[in-house]
C-alpha cells in the first residue's frame, strides 16, 4: 500500500476527448497515469482515490509525434493511459477536480 501522494503521482490527470467520451458509456473512465506504472497499481490508485470498485485496466503507450517548433525539429514527450473499467453502479466525475 502505497501513500496518498504516491498515487496522486500515479494518476496524472484524467484525459476529456470524443474517444473517452464514448468510453464512459461503457462506465469507463480514461487517466494519463506516469510511464513506470503498471496494471495491477493503477488499479489500487483509483480505488483508493476515488472509493470505487474496478472492474478491469487497460493500458497503452502513445510515441510522442515529431513537430517543428520555429523551424526546429523536436519531439513531443510518450504518454501512457490507461482506461479502466468501473463496476456496475460506480461512477467517476472527472468534471470536477481531485
Amino acid at each position: 500500500m502505497k501513500t496518498k501522494s504516491e498515487y496522486y503521482d500515479l494518476i496524472r490527470t484524467p484525459i476529456v476527448t470524443e474517444k473517452a467520451t464514448m468510453a464512459s458509456e461503457s462506465n469507463a473512465v480514461v487517466f494519463e497515469v506516469a510511464m513506470n506504472s503498471n496494471k495491477v497499481v493503477i488499479k489500487e490508485a483509483v480505488e483508493f482515490l476515488f472509493g470505487v470498485k474496478v472492474k478491469s485496466v487497460n493500458t497503452l503507450i502513445t510515441k510522442g509525434k515529431v513537430k517543428r517548433f520555429r523551424g526546429q525539429l523536436g519531439k513531443r514527450k510518450d504518454t501512457k493511459k490507461a482506461y479502466v473499467t468501473l463496476e456496475q453502479g460506480n461512477t467517476i466525475d472527472v468534471s470536477t477536480g481531485l
